[in-house]
């Protein structure tokens, strides 16, 4: 796994005749990465709920200046922690957790909101409720979920 200068871990993915990068935690971050190694800026899809690359404009990543999102249908919406809104979820889950920590051990069911995936956390709502925390990663493989990245591409000489 290489890292970029923000030491993010990119994931590399091999394609046709290109090298794509992908793992960038902004679009700021991703544009950086792109000037300094000399590559371009492309949207990768993962939409067959594996970890399949596809270069795609489906979600239109470049012109919105995202780095993530992901289409799981109406129901659901995945909240990226760097997306506005993630602190005040996160901060409910933390009170939840904190409310259960002083209940019965049989009342404890609900998986710890330690933020666990510290690296890169996801927020899954359906029907606006909370439903889970995830990755990044673990989300191209939930719900049937189709998953846009911000990548770097450069061509193989």
């Amino acid at each position: 796994m290489e890292t970029n200068a923000q030491d993010q871990k990119l994931n590399k993915y091999e394609m046709e005749n290109q090298t794509v990068y992908t793992g960038f935690s902004s679009f700021t971050d991703a544009e950086e990465h792109a000037q300094k190694i000399g590559g371009t800026l492309v949207e990768v899809g993962f939409k067959d709920g594996n970890d399949n690359p596809q270069i795609t404009d489906d979600a239109g990543l470049i012109e919105k200046k995202l780095h993530y999102f992901v289409d799981a249908g109406e129901e659901y919406k995945f909240i990226h922690s760097s997306d506005p809104g993630f602190r005040e979820y996160a901060d409910e889950l933390q009170k939840i957790k904190a409310k259960l920590l002083h209940s019965p051990p049989d009342e404890r069911y609900i998986a710890n909101f330690e933020i666990e995936n510290a690296e890169d956390p996801i927020i899954v709502l359906k029907n606006n409720e909370f439903e889970s925390v995830t990755s990044r990663e673990r989300s191209k493989y939930l719900k049937h979920a189709k998953v846009y990245e911000i990548g770097v591409s450069t061509t193989e000489s």
